[in-house]
This record gives C-alpha cells, structure tokens and sequence, in this order.
C-alpha cells in the first residue's frame, strides 16, 4: 500500500478522483448552488481528462443516466437548488464515480434522506460497486444499512477500530463489549412501545487527552464483572486487535472467549475521528 500522509500536495491530487473518491454527507453543501450540474461535472472530466465542453456534456449525461436519473440532459441544465435531496445525492455520486476510481468512500450519504430514497441509494450504490468492481468504504452509524450493504465491518470507538469481520460475524457474534452495546440498543420487533432500549452509560472520553488504557474500560459492563487484577489490566494497558474467532477485536477480555495474553499483535489499530 502507499502511505498517503507522506505524499506531496501534486501527488495527492493525482490520486483524488483518478484512485480514490468520496460522496459526502450532504449534497446541499457540497455542491456548488451558483453553478449548474453540467458546469460541476465538466470540470471534473476536464481537470483530469482534458475533455472538450461537448465530450464533457455527453460523458456528464451518460453518468447521470447510470445512477438512474431521467432526462440527463435536462438535469445537466439545473442548478443544485433545483433538485430534491435524492437527486442531488445520485449527482454526487455520479461525480464521484466520472474518474472510475477504485476505491470510494461514501460518508453517511442516506442520513438526510427519507427512508424511500434511502433504499434507492443503497441499492444504486451496491449495484454501482459489482458493475464497476471499485472497493467501497461506507461510513455510517445505521446498523440497519451496515446489514444491508456491507461484506466487511470496522466497529470504531473513539478514534479506534475496535472490532473487525465479516458482516455475520459482527452481527451473530460480537466479540468487543462495544459493539454487544451498540447490537442490544436497536429496536427489537415485537418491542413494546413503552419498553426502553439498552443504553451504554457514560460518554466518549476526550481524543485531546485519551485513556491510558483501554478508550472504552470506563464504560464498559464486562470490565465491571473482572477481578481487580483485571480491570487494573484494562485501565493500564492499550488493547490492540488480535484475531479471535472469526474476525480481529481489540479487548483484552473479548466476549465468548478466554483473556487474550500480551502479545500476538495482528497490526496496529488505526487512528482516526471518533
């Protein structure tokens, strides 16, 4: 792999768009409402491609028409404030996808939409992934849509990945307490109206002053049942992910298994925004 933090300013401009790209939370404010679709998407194919004002404009409608969109032509015209809320998500998803990258990283792209044009979206986005055969990374805290979408899990706490596996495994058998929380907190069918979801006490530490040990030790349910040898072990000691079972998991005390010794480092847990 290559390390991107090391890469020069000219570097990573080649790799934006042409390798890696990204469809951001809110189209709203991502996409620029004083110019029209056209303008936005011909500067992309002609940053990268060199493209001409009409090959540009039939490349722009040729990629709406893929994420479903009717009159491509039509919409080339609009302005951003034109459009509803699903429309201008597949826009930005058709931008993101011009450069036929390999790897594209979508930041909670359903959130603001209804549930109707939220399953359109999911089931564009997976259809869009086998036909192009780019990697997605799909960021979201909907375990609804991580059931639906996703092969591979990354739980993360506070800036960590947690828990790692496939998305079976994550779901039938978690092994990191946070994750079990996380599971337990989602509505049940057949739940009474009245009955109160599972909560996990506390609040996320601070990333500016983190724990010495483990981010999660101070709210964690398992870690209260451990002897004091162990709890000492859990608010002195980093955990870091290990395989076990099924998939990789950073506790020291995992659930359905025994304490897992020091050592045995699979890789280092990778930092990040909680």
């Amino acid at each position: 792999g290559t390390d991107i933090l090391g890469l020069t300013s000219e570097e990573l401009s080649n790799i934006r768009g042409k390798e890696i790209s990204m469809i951001f939370q809110d189209p709203m404010t991502s996409l620029n409402p004083v110019f029209t679709v056209e303008r936005q998407m011909g500067e992309v194919l002609k940053l990268r491609f060199g493209l001409g004002r009409a090959e540009a404009r039939e490349r722009s409608a040729e990629m709406l028409r893929t994420v479903g969109i009717a009159d491509p032509e039509e919409r080339l015209a609009a302005y951003p404030h034109e459009l509803s809320g699903g429309m201008k998500q597949r826009v930005m998803i058709a931008m993101a996808l011009l450069c036929e990258p390999k790897l594209l990283i979508a930041d909670e792209p359903t959130t603001a939409l209804d549930v109707t044009i939220q399953a359109q979206i999911l089931h564009l986005t997976k259809d869009l992934q086998k036909r192009t055969g780019a990697a997605v990374i799909f960021i979201t805290h909907d375990m609804g849509v991580i059931a639906e979408i996703c092969d591979e899990v990354a739980v993360m706490y506070a800036g960590r990945v947690v828990e790692q596996g496939d998305v079976v495994e994550i779901f039938e058998r978690s092994k990191h307490p946070y994750t079990k929380g996380l599971l337990e907190s989602i509505p049940k069918k057949g739940m009474s109206k009245k009955s109160e979801l599972p909560t996990i006490e506390g609040l996320v530490p601070s990333l500016l002053d983190p724990p010495e040990g483990c981010r999660f030790a101070p709210r964690c349910a398992k870690r209260e049942k451990l002897d004091t040898a162990a709890q000492g072990r859990c608010f002195g000691e980093d955990p870091r992910l290990r395989s076990v079972g099924g998939g990789l998991v950073a506790c020291h005390f995992p659930l359905g298994g025994a304490e897992v010794p020091t050592g045995e480092l699979v890789a280092p847990t990778p930092e990040g925004a909680a």
